[in-house]
């Protein structure tokens, strides 16, 4: 008989010798891709505008690999035509995209643009499932082509505390009351952003719903088009209640001292929806520069990459073992809708048909 102490060791020592092994493979195939990665000399990124942004996704990696990064910085209504004029001429020009998922899923995906994300994947604190949210990174299409890094619980509501007292909304249908007739201002949810992302939550929210927006339309919202102008509008007292303006815009106005306030969707009774912003992740079949773009994308989603990428727009890592401090009302509350996944994509039409409806524009 088998002495089960001894087998117990014998099972340990197999499981050493296997992850002795595997770090091995992993090392070998590692500075391979490496050193072909620096003999290429640089990676070509697509990312989002911004100093702060750029300097984030280039200087760093940079300093640790010593590969140039080729930045070019463009809104996703940008990114489609230039990649289609560019791959139209026969031109491959472009390594990595960090987007948005809305052009991922309406401009990336459809266009046949991106190749497969994990055949690219190889440190083991990317790999390992347990390091992020829900236990696996997680995809925005079945191809496992784009990769949603920053998952973040948004802010939807904004008020000027001077004003109207952010404890006094508890739930989107306290914004019926007749007081707040003519008294709240809205981004425009026609088009992408996140007045559109924030009527997609009203509209997938099974207690709200079109008929909220239809009850809503009947409060006389002002709908306007510009950040700067709905964040003016209720700092300067003209309006009482912002609706889905950028979170990430108000942030930077109350640092200049803007007396706004972003009601946290944790003290709203329908919460509020998810989603990554800028934080979408491709790799560009036909890659001029496959090697330098495996090593970025490694070091992208590594703990470091990750962290200095969540903490300057304020958003919150898919990695578990990125801090939140600096945001923790943005930590994604379980359950809560997603507005981009292609369900929420593929409700656009009916969203505008039904703003149209109840808008009257």
């Amino acid at each position: 008989m088998i002495n089960l102490p001894r087998s117990r060791l014998i099972v340990s020592l197999l499981m050493a010798l296997s992850a002795a092994s595997a770090q091995l493979c992993f090392g070998q195939e590692w500075e391979k891709i490496l050193a072909a990665g620096k003999k290429e000399g640089k990676v070509a990124v697509i990312g989002p505008v911004g100093a702060d942004r750029r300097d984030v996704l280039v200087e760093p990696f940079q300093k640790k690999y010593g590969i140039t990064v080729e930045y070019f910085a463009d809104r996703g209504s940008g990114i489609g035509p230039r990649l289609s004029a560019e791959r139209g001429a026969g031109q491959y020009l472009w390594d990595a995209s960090i987007t948005g998922t809305t052009t991922g899923l309406l401009v990336l995906l459809p266009g046949g643009m991106l190749d497969p994300m994990e055949p690219a994947l190889v440190l083991p604190e990317v790999k390992d499932p347990k390091q992020w949210r829900g236990g696996a990174l997680e995809f925005a299409d079945s191809g496992k082509r784009f990769l949603v890094m920053t998952p973040s619980q948004r802010g939807t509501l904004f008020v000027n505390p001077k004003v109207t007292k952010p404890q006094e909304i508890k739930s989107y249908k306290d914004l019926l009351n007749p007081k707040w007739r003519k008294k709240i201002v809205m981004d425009d949810p026609t088009r992408a952003g996140p007045g559109q992302a924030t009527f997609t939550f009203f509209y997938l929210h099974p207690e709200l719903g079109p008929n909220f927006i239809r009850a809503l339309a009947k409060q006389e919202p002002a709908i306007l088009r510009d950040y700067t102008q709905e964040i003016d509008g209720i700092a300067r007292e003209k309006y009482s209640i912002l609706i889905g303006v950028s979170d990430i815009v108000a942030e930077e106005r109350i640092k200049d001292g803007l007396p706004i306030a972003i009601l946290d969707p944790r003290q709203i009774k329908e919460g509020s929806d998810v989603s990554p912003g800028s934080g979408g992740l491709g790799f560009f079949n036909r890659a001029p520069h496959q090697n330098a773009a495996k090593v970025y994308i490694n070091w992208l989603l590594s703990k470091e990459g990750q962290e200095g990428f969540a903490k300057v727009n304020g958003y919150i890592s898919a990695r578990l073992d990125v801090p939140t401090d600096h945001s923790p009302w943005r930590v994604p509350i379980p359950g809560s809708i997603k507005t981009y996944t292609q369900q929420a994509i593929d409700i656009k039409d009916d969203l505008t048909a039904l703003f149209k409806e109840a808008f009257g524009r």
